[in-house]
């Protein structure tokens, strides 16, 4: 597997996604945890990112995504915090939150070093995009990187995941 993507891989990824955003005159919000607002940055690192990119929530804990992004805490008990359906939840809470955004997309995932285990281990992330209209795709990623490549290629994984969403070939 190659390394993990590049400023210049994840920059062309942020102006991919804000060009087919303003084609179709979206505007979008982020929910991140184990990226901690990765996605978010490389976004607002492109000039005029405003007329697509409303913000973001970073929810690294549990309770931050019960009150700030409103997965239920039933949810998070049942399958955990990096799991498919709560990466789905966290764009529904992206989307709630966020009024006008017709897309979000969001991260969950064990950066690493630690806090692995057999089911879940280092690397493993679930990135989820969804449209208001109630579409969304979520993928399952295993990064076999060190914590900043895993954030990378999450957070890259996230801008192209948005980008086919919002229908950009």
């Amino acid at each position: 597997m190659p390394g993990p993507p590049t400023d210049a891989q994840l920059d062309a990824a942020a102006r991919r996604l804000g060009r087919a955003l303003v084609k179709r005159g979206w505007q979008m919000a982020s929910a991140e945890s184990c990226t901690g607002g990765l996605v978010g940055h490389v976004i607002t690192q492109v000039p005029k990112s405003s007329d697509h990119y409303l913000g973001g929530i970073v929810s690294y804990s549990n309770r931050a995504k019960e009150e700030l992004l409103e997965v239920p805490n039933d949810l998070l008990a049942r399958v955990g915090a990096v799991s498919a359906e709560v990466a789905k939840a966290m764009t529904a809470g992206a989307l709630k939150r966020f009024e006008v955004a017709g897309l979000a997309v969001s991260v969950t995932g064990i950066a690493g070093p630690d806090g692995g285990t057999a089911d879940k281990p280092v690397g493993l992330t679930y990135v989820a995009a969804a449209l208001r209209d109630g579409r969304a795709i979520v993928e399952r990623h295993a990064w076999p990187h060190d914590r900043d490549g895993n954030k990378r290629a999450s957070a890259l994984a996230a801008l192209e995941l948005a980008t086919r969403l919002a229908g950009e070939e």
